[in-house]
């Protein structure tokens, strides 16, 4: 039985999924103890990725990526910009973030719109996939930020079950050549790489899981 494009992405990508999780910033978001302008700082960049990726996205020929994305339900930019403002109008703003691993990034899918505009979905998973399952997060998130229920949280609150079954079930019809998942995973490599450094620079001065590499 032929692997279906969200099976090869979730396989190829599993290394770089788990070393993520040991980084000083995802270990103190979920110990609840994340320094506030880390997680405004990580909204700015993903910001700056998903105006970019979405943008690409939106405008793309490519019939298979048109068709995934014309549904308006995996938008997220107006989530995240929901958030920033609700930090910026309580006058939290990030101290640094990582604008540079951001640019990156951006850089990358830019690239990738004009040689492979298809691969744009193993991008497209890899950021997806950040908020999967992240409900819980968001728990931890009101409690640690004495948050209300909609305040700051909105980005992480999308990512439920049902969205991820709507999304993967589009990507697999997009990419059912087996030529066209391989592309993609390279692709989703990479935004894996983008992501990591972004992670890395906000986890400087963060103690990251015992035993991490």
């Amino acid at each position: 039985m032929t692997a279906t494009a969200a099976d090869c992405l979730r396989t190829g990508t599993r290394a770089w999924h788990d070393t993520l999780e040991t980084t000083g910033f995802a270990t103190a978001l979920l110990a609840g103890t994340l320094p506030l302008d880390r997680y405004v700082g990580q909204l700015a960049a993903h910001r700056m990725v998903l105006r970019s990726l979405e943008a690409e996205l939106s405008r793309t020929a490519e019939p298979a990526v048109a068709g995934l994305w014309a549904a308006e339900d995996l938008r997220k930019v107006p989530l995240i910009e929901r958030d920033l403002r609700h930090f910026a109008a309580t006058g939290v703003e990030p101290e640094r973030w990582p604008a540079a691993e951001a640019a990156a990034f951006v850089r990358d899918i830019r690239r990738t719109a004009v040689v492979d505009p298809s691969s744009l979905l193993g991008q497209l998973y890899v950021l997806e996939g950040s908020t999967l399952g992240a409900l819980h997060l968001r728990r931890r998130l009101t409690r640690a930020y004495d948050l209300g229920a909609s305040d700051g949280t909105a980005y992480y609150g999308c990512g439920d079950r049902a969205r991820w079954s709507r999304f993967t079930t589009r990507l697999n019809e997009a990419l059912a050549d087996p030529a066209a998942q391989t592309r993609a995973l390279v692709a989703a490599e990479r935004a894996y790489h983008h992501t990591a450094r972004i992670t890395t620079a906000l986890s400087i001065g963060l103690a990251a899981t015992t035993g991490a590499a």
